[in-house]
């Protein structure tokens, strides 16, 4: 069924099949017929519009990788042998293969350099599709471009790779192109309460995507938000009176305009000392667009001290590093923290200073799609919570009300 150059003796179709059972060699070329039917070719190839159409990627990017899936053979058909080739690359090959072709895709001039310009169509293309805007995202996507911190006008693969660490919601995409899923786009749906106003909110629908490609699907499905100081006013009590026995996600935008947080596996509970485990992670937004995810140098993740009158158990919430010296931290009064280089997450100081003075903060929780009612024993200030631990609260020092 092959044709110009594309033909079942070719080597490479051959290594490919075999990577395949009789059962997936069938459903692709059901694909094909099921593509080329569409292409009105009498089922013989895949038209570039129909391909790039079942991709879900337009324009100059889509039109890249149609160019190498069909091995530049600009013949504008593309074979069952093509597809065959191109996905037992693309999802049956070894993570190093995998990374390099997705790095060719990158090359969208074709030039043997992937530059800033082939970064910018492929995240626009990228954001068209996820979030069908005209360009009004270009900021974001500058913050993303900027997270590879590139000393040079290309990105090498060692580069690529780097910074897929970093951008996971951009690997995964790029992951999921060929494949018959949605893995790449997932994006919660934001419950927001009445009677707060949305031109208020700082998470954005692209934020929350970069954030949750370091997230399994499973929570990806709602996400409520709990509290936003403009609304609930900057009270600690207020703040931990808001949450829930489920996962969260801390937004802050300090007076410098930068826009970064953290993902809490754990709820925010009280603490003498650092808590949590490694699923999670802080991150930046703007004006870099970058995930950190725990090293392993330490178990310092998570930090929730309330009521405590001891200068080593400050009180506030943050995020790795150690005492005094978070990757992340917010003083109980939620006026002002710090964000240091911090080895728990591999992370640098997420603002321009190290001192910051927030000014907006809002968390949102990470419920399951059935629901997320509170019970009622989660409700009321932390204090009124513990009230069973206070005699641990005394042993160090306890203040009558926390800050």
């Amino acid at each position: 069924m092959g044709n110009s150059g594309s033909s079942s003796d070719d080597p490479r179709y051959s290594a490919a099949a075999r990577a395949f059972t009789p059962k997936g060699l069938e459903d692709l070329r059901s694909l094909h017929a099921s593509l080329a039917a569409q292409s009105g070719t009498n089922a013989q190839y895949v038209s570039p519009d129909v391909f790039k159409a079942y991709i879900g990627i337009d324009g100059p990017f889509g039109d890249r990788i149609f160019d190498l899936v069909t091995h530049k053979r600009k013949d504008q058909r593309l074979t069952y042998e093509d597809l065959v080739i191109a996905k037992g690359t693309y999802e049956k090959g070894t993570k190093q293969e995998i990374e390099e072709f997705i790095f060719q895709l990158l090359d969208v001039s074709d030039d043997g350099i992937v530059g800033r310009s082939d970064l910018e169509v492929v995240l626009t293309s990228m954001f068209n599709n996820l979030f069908h805007e005209d360009g009004s995202e270009l900021k974001q996507i500058e913050a993303f471009i900027d997270s590879a911190n590139l000393t040079s006008d290309s990105m090498s693969l060692e580069d690529f790779q780097k910074w897929c660490a970093h951008v996971p919601a951009v690997r995964k995409y790029l992951g999921s192109l060929l494949k018959p899923s949605d893995s790449g786009t997932q994006i919660p749906k934001f419950l927001i309460p009445d009677n707060i106003d949305r031109g208020q909110i700082l998470l954005t629908k692209e934020y929350a995507w970069h954030i949750g490609g370091a997230l399994s699907h499973h929570d990806l499905e709602e996400w409520k938000l709990l509290y936003h100081s403009g609304v609930h006013g900057q009270s600690f009590n207020t703040f931990l009176g808001h949450m829930i026995k489920a996962p969260t996600v801390l937004v802050i935008k300090d007076k410098e305009g930068c826009i970064y947080g953290g993902y809490a596996s754990q709820p925010w509970e009280r603490h003498p000392d650092f808590y949590g485990d490694m699923k999670s992670f802080i991150f930046q937004l703007y004006p870099k667009a970058a995930s950190f995810r725990p090293t392993g140098a330490n178990h310092n993740i998570q930090w929730c001290a309330v009521g405590f009158s001891s200068e080593s158990i400050p009180n506030g919430i943050g995020f790795g590093g150690k005492i005094n010296h978070l990757g992340l931290f917010v003083s109980a009064n939620f006026d002002q923290g710090h964000t240091f280089e911090c080895t728990t997450f591999g992370s640098p100081s997420l603002s321009k200073t190290t001192r910051i003075y927030p000014e907006t903060i809002e968390c949102w929780g990470v419920v399951p799609a059935a629901g997320d009612d509170r019970p009622e024993g989660l409700k009321g200030t932390v204090l009124d919570r513990f009230k069973e631990d206070r005699h641990m609260l005394n042993m160090v020092g306890l203040a009558n009300s926390s800050e």
